[in-house]
This record gives structure tokens, sequence and C-alpha cells, in this order.
């Protein structure tokens, strides 16, 4: 907000949010940051990457969640300084927590890998903070990197800048070189750092002030919810003018135009990680509020006798969709604790209300909703974290969302980003070719690794991941983002193998798995339960293969010299979720429980299964 001559500024505060890509060190510099501003003791215990608060955080190494802590600083002969940091997610599956957090800040924090150099996501949230026109600070991260290339990332980050056509003002950033797990700060490379003081020293100098108008009635901005076992439903807010004082009556613009009266019950600002009761919060200052136990995301909390609403938060289009049900398989109900539609559509409703990147829609099915979002890994997380509350549920094969423009249909695309080692070029380009993608730069920085850039169908990464860590002996990375939308490309063939498929109900024996590993890939071992439709493995050949894996051996008594040689089997192949929505088929889907992940067929029947097929074969050809 530009000044004017009735608005001024809290000298005393900054708002910043830290931006990278995943894995290049964001959390760990927090991490930093706090430990040198005093925020916890010397003698207290405290885990590292301490802002990962979900099971799923820590255990991907990835932020899902944007967060936000505080510290305060005191430079030489100058007055304390607070200083709120938001935490956002470097993936952009999660656009929607990026997007939310970049409204609270007045400037951002870009961490860029030494190494790495600027990626996909990292272009993506830049994009969205430049268009918000906030102020940079450049970070260069793990500087201690034995294959650092600091000058060369500098360069590439001046690049990507210019590509999403930064203002001059813009450009002119400044540097800062940090170790995040050493906890040290420099603004010269030949002058080693000591602490964070540099980091410290150019927030508070480059990161604007809040500003706000004498005597503007209050408005505070709902940019993100939260809940507390004692108080209910928090609304974390950013107050852009006036104050807001425990126990005081306020106006709530809500989302579709209407005003209520409301009180406030509990207000809290964050100190450290913790959240404080507080008696009063002016402008700029990012809070925590009860009371108000509808209340969503975008909505604003103005001065009774003056309301004046914010816009709503607006966020990208989704551009992945799959289709949750109830468990419909002949094992439903033994293993999860929430079963019905019911209760699968409130928890459906409660993630709307929290996540404004996803969209849930009615099918044809009573017990079935198509969920809308950014990408597979957002998708998954959801799911993943509905598993661990104990629902079981049936999850469909990811599906790209199209749209008509002009009449014409389109389909979105990604841009990837890859980096492999020189020998898997050909089998890399092959791969995608196959899906459509289009090559749009190849660089070889002459350490024997070559970075490619791609624009593909969204539909071509589905599946990619693990085809890709094969061709590169599991070496290659690959980073992908949202790109924009490109008239249908046509059919895609993804996948060359079949499905092995049950076709009985009861537990697999060793006998019928030894008779079937030497030509397949199977995801069940001995005394596993299998029904039939229930996917076992993968089929090297493009068909899919029913099998009996629960035959036993014929006992006799007639002994043979061979008859009781040991059976040697091969482990079973053990997929992760994101790992089964890959493979499975158009005509397969998920069984989620919480210590199970099943395929199967949509329809159990093999001679439904083969009639359908048919009908289908004699369509394409008609």
């Amino acid at each position: 907000m530009s000044l004017t001559t009735n608005s001024t500024m809290r000298a005393d505060l900054r708002n910043v949010a830290i931006i990278a890509h995943v894995d290049h060190g964001k959390t760990t510099l927090v991490d930093a940051m706090l430990w040198q501003s005093g925020a916890f003791r010397e003698n207290e215990s405290v885990a590292e990457r301490v802002m990962d608060s979900m099971d799923l955080e820590r255990e991907k190494g990835i932020t899902i969640l944007a967060k936000n802590t505080a510290i305060r600083w005191t430079s030489p002969g100058n007055p304390e300084i607070k200083i709120n940091i938001v935490d956002t997610p470097g993936h952009a599956d999660f656009g929607g927590e990026v997007e939310r957090a970049l409204t609270m800040v007045d400037g951002v924090v870009l961490l860029v890998d030494s190494s790495e150099g600027p990626l996909p996501q990292t272009r993506f949230v830049l994009r969205k903070a430049l268009e918000l026109n906030l102020p940079v600070v450049l970070v260069i991260n793990k500087i201690d990197r034995p294959d650092g290339r600091i000058k060369e990332v500098i360069d590439e980050t001046y690049e990507l800048f210019l590509d999403l056509d930064a203002t001059d003002q813009q450009i002119e950033f400044p540097i800062v070189y940090t170790d995040a797990r050493a906890g040290t700060a420099t603004l010269d490379l030949e002058i080693p750092g000591e602490n964070l003081g540099p980091l410290f020293e150019t927030l508070s100098q480059t990161i604007p002030a809040p500003v706000h108008e004498l005597g503007h009635p209050l408005q505070a901005w709902v940019t993100n919810l939260d809940s507390n076992p004692y108080v209910g439903r928090l609304a974390v807010c950013r107050i852009r003018h006036g104050e807001i004082k425990k126990g005081q009556t306020v106006a709530w613009c809500r989302s579709d135009g209407s005003i209520e009266s409301v009180r406030i019950n509990d207000l809290f600002v964050t100190e450290g990680l913790q959240r404080v009761e507080a008696n009063i919060a002016g402008p700029g200052e990012i809070i925590a509020i009860s009371g108000i136990e509808e209340i969503t995301i975008g909505e604003t909390l103005g001065d009774i006798n003056d309301p004046r609403p914010l816009p709503v938060i607006s966020v990208d289009e989704p551009s992945l969709s799959m289709t949750i049900g109830i468990n419909t398989s002949p094992v439903a109900g033994t293993d999860g604790k929430k079963l019905t539609a019911r209760q699968i559509k409130s928890r459906l409703d409660a993630e709307l209300i929290g996540n404004v990147a996803i969209r849930v829609l009615d099918t044809e099915r009573p017990d079935a909703w198509e969920v809308q979002g950014r990408g597979e890994l957002q998708l998954a997380v959801l799911v993943e974290i509905m598993r661990r509350e104990g629902f079981e549920l049936t999850v469909g094969k990811p599906e790209v969302v199209t749209k008509t423009i002009e009449g014409v249909l389109h389909e979105p695309t990604e841009r990837a980003t890859i980096d492999i080692p020189e020998e898997h070029v050909g089998a890399v380009s092959q791969l995608l070719g196959e899906r459509r993608g289009q090559l749009e730069l190849m660089g070889n920085h002459g350490t024997g690794w070559v970075r490619l850039e791609y624009v593909i169908p969204a539909r071509g990464l589905i599946g990619f991941r693990t085809k890709f860590l094969t061709e590169t002996r599991g070496t290659g990375l690959i980073n992908h983002v949202f790109e924009g939308y490109t008239p249908w490309v046509g059919e895609l063939r993804t996948r060359h193998s079949g499905s092995i498929v049950a076709d009985r109900k009861g537990k697999v024996t060793g006998f019928a798995v030894a008779a079937i590993q030497e030509r397949s890939s199977l995801f069940v071992g001995p005394g596993e339960l299998v029904y039939e439709g229930m996917v076992i493995g993968e089929n090297p050949r493009s068909d899919d293969m029913d099998v009996n894996i629960c035959r036993e051996k014929q006992q006799t008594n007639v002994r043979a010299a061979a008859s009781d040689d040991t059976i040697r089997l091969t482990p079973p192949r053990i997929l992760t979720l994101e790992q089964a929505l890959e493979f499975i088929g158009d005509d397969e889907c998920v069984e989620v429980t919480p210590n199970f992940l099943r395929l199967r067929k949509v329809t159990f029947d093999a001679g439904l299964r083969a009639r359908s097929k048919k009908r289908m074969q004699r369509d394409r050809s008609a």
C-alpha cells in the first residue's frame, strides 16, 4: 500500500513470507531464525524442522500448510522489531495455501539452493508475489555445497525475474548468502558469516513496514482457519486498518454479501511458535480470533458502525480431479471405523472450509463425489489424511479438468523441469515424446547432468514418475508446475502393461505365487486376503490376465524326489498411495482403508468386464 497524506507506517513490525522450492532449506532456515532470536530457551528440547507440524509433513519432508511464527530482533542502536514469518508450501499443488499467505505479508524472502537454482515451484510462487508487487530479498542457501554454482544461480534468478516481466524496481533486490544448517549469513562470500544478523538486518531495511490510514475504521481480512480444542474455530486475520479488542463487537462481512454483528471471544497474537492471548491488536498485525463458528476464508471483520468488506480471495482453477466414494469392495467394513456416505460427505465439506484450492462436485451416484484440486500430490495428501482418520474409501483414477474455450475443448498443460545424467537423455526424451511433450529448453552445465524443460499435457504426467525413475535408475529429478491450457491433443497411451486380476476370494498361497511370479510383478504375498476383481500384479503384456492366486498344491500319497524342493518367492511390490493412483487404468480404482491399500477393477465379475471391453472395441471400430 502506498503512503497517502492520511496514512502512516508501523515501524516496529514486518510481515514476510518465505518462498522456495521443495527441499531448498526453507523450514531449516526458519528453525535457525527462531533459535537466534531467542524464541527457545537454551536447554529447551525442540524437534528438527519445528515448523513441519503435521505427521505427513515430517514424513514427506515438505510443507503442506501455510503457518506463521514471530521473532523479535534488535539491531544495534535501533528499537526492537517484531518480524511475522509465514512459511509457505514449496509445491504448486498447495498453491491455494501460497495465495492466501501472500495476502498477509508486505514482502517475501526468495530462497534458492546454491546448486539447483530456481525450479518450477519457485517460478510459480514468485509469479504470485510479483503480481502483488511485493519486494523480494534473494537468499542463496546451502552455500557450503561442494557442487554449488552460486554465480550461475544468481544469473538464472535474474533471468527468471525478466521472464516474469518484473519491473526495474523489483529486479533490484538485495542478495544474502546463508548456510541454514550452520545458522550463518553473509552479504559477501569472501567474508564468512557468524550468525543470521545480516539476514535480519536486510529484512528490516528491505521489507516495508505495514501502512495504514489514521482514523480508518477496522478492516481485518480472514486469510486462514485453524482450530483449538478449548475455544473452537480460529480465524487467522491480517489487520489492514484500525484496532481490534478482546470482547469487542464487530461487523462480520460474509462472502454472500450479508453483514452480521458478532463478538470477539478471544484474541491471540503470535510470539515464537506460540499463540498468546492479547487484549488489543493494531494495524498490520497477524492475529487469530475465536467466537465465530461459521466464518470462512476471504471474509472481512469490520467496524460495527462503518463496515467496509474487502474482496474475497481468489485462487487458480483446479486442473486435476478424482472420484472419492464409499468402499464397495467385498471386504468393506473390516478395517476402518468411518464407512458411510454421510460421514465422507461431511469430511469433504469440512475440507472445503479450510482449503480454498479444492472443489467437491456431485456425481451420478449418491455415494461418490468428484474432488478437484491442483495436482496428484494435493489429492493424494487429502486421501492419506482421511485414511489416517479411520475412513474406508474407493478412489478413482485421476483425470484432468478440461474446459471449452471459444467452442474448442482445451486441457491443462504443465511445465516440467527435468535433471538427469547425460546417458539417460535418449530414454527420457522418448518417454516424453510418447506423451506429446514439447522440448522448450536443453542445458548442459558440464557436470555430467543435463537439464530439460518440457511443456506437456497434464494427462501425460499421470503415471509418469514411476517409469521416469525406472529409466533413470532412480537418479532423475522432475518438477512441474501448471503452465496453461492447450487444445486437446488426442488420445495418449500412458500405460503399456496390463493387470493380473484375482478370479476368486481367498488367501494367497505360496504354491500359486511361485507359478505366476516368473511372468509378472506381484503386489501381494502369501497369506494375504484377495477377492474376485482385485488387481494383484502387473502383467508385462497389455492385456489383463485373470488367475487363481489361491490355488493350493494337491496332496497325494505318492512321493517324488523333486516334489518337496524349497520354493523361492520374490517379495511383493508394496505400492504407496501415490504409486497406486499412478498405476491404475481407466477401469480400475484404489480401495483405501486405514491399514490396507488394494487395487481393484471397477467391475468385479470377469465375464461382465470381457463383455464391456468387446462393446467398447466395437464402438471404436464403428
